[in-house]
């Protein structure tokens, strides 16, 4: 991947160097009314490039921290609910002990009618 990587950034700065080489020719830039600036075409194209590129990034930058916040709080709320599962799963426990305890002789009858049924 890394090689890719190596053959597109130098396949598109070798694309720039000659078209840098082939439009030399001076251009204006008004940025304001009574501000302008005169340079060659390649230089503000490329200016115009590297300016693209940096705020795509910042673009970038920005919906990653938004997909970070936003994974934050959907952990938060699904530990919220783990937690609440995990409090259901005690008190079923609970109550299923409680109800053991409670009906002690219904489990002995029960294992001496499997025994009957066996010995038949």
């Amino acid at each position: 991947m890394r090689q890719i990587n190596f053959v597109i950034i130098f396949v598109i700065c070798l694309a720039l160097v000659l078209f840098g080489i082939e439009n030399t020719d001076p251009a204006v830039i008004r940025i304001v009314k009574g501000i302008e600036l005169q340079a060659p075409l390649s230089v503000e194209l490329i200016l115009a490039m590297g300016i693209g590129a940096v705020l795509a990034w910042v673009f970038s930058v920005w919906t990653q921290l938004q997909r970070a916040l936003d994974s934050k709080k959907d952990v938060r709320v699904k530990d919220v609910r783990i937690q609440e599962l995990e409090e259901n799963v005690e008190r079923y426990k609970a109550e299923l002990e409680e109800q053991q305890r409670l009906l002690p002789a219904a489990a002995h009858s029960t294992q001496g009618n499997e025994a009957e049924a066996y010995a038949q």
